[in-house]
């Protein structure tokens, strides 16, 4: 019996409601946000036509030859081609080296935004390819960005 009380009351505190990481992370917006078009049935067409569209000019950039030790950033420039505003929730770089920074604002139909992306190569030699990952309300609902340099190493 003693065991079947311990079982109940893990279960309950395990049910209890936790918090939510943009309760502790004011950077992440809500997911409340975000409508998903995707039903049981399969795709709400009608649903999916209203969600933003997020179109990049590019999302490849080459800092081409820099120096080890060189910070160099790059912005990445896109439209909201959708009907609804489009919400950036967050963007993490694949590596400490990469820092994103993103509007936090939502983006309105046919307005342009940027997204600054920053590259430390102290301590890197060679070639470097990084990623940045986008989490957006776009029907996607990720979206990948890629730096790449060749990083010289310093004769010092």
């Amino acid at each position: 019996m003693k065991r079947y009380l311990i079982l109940g009351l893990v279960v309950l505190a395990a049910c209890g409601e936790t918090k939510k990481e943009t309760d502790t992370n004011p950077d992440k917006l809500s997911t409340n946000l975000v409508s998903n078009p995707h039903t049981a049935s399969g795709l709400d067409t009608v649903a999916a036509g209203m969600k933003p569209v997020m179109v990049f000019t590019d999302t490849t950039h080459s800092f081409g030859k820099i120096q080890e030790g060189e910070v160099v950033s790059h912005e990445f420039n896109f439209t909201n081609t959708g009907k609804t505003p489009l919400v950036i929730s967050s963007a993490s770089g694949s590596c400490g080296c990469t820092v994103p920074e993103y509007p936090k604002d939502p983006i309105l139909p046919n307005q342009s935004a940027s997204l600054k992306v920053t590259f430390n190569s102290a301590g890197k030699s060679g070639h470097q390819e990084k990623s940045v990952t986008l989490t957006t309300n776009t029907i996607e609902g990720r979206r990948m960005l890629y730096i790449q340099a060749e990083v010289e190493k310093n004769e010092q």
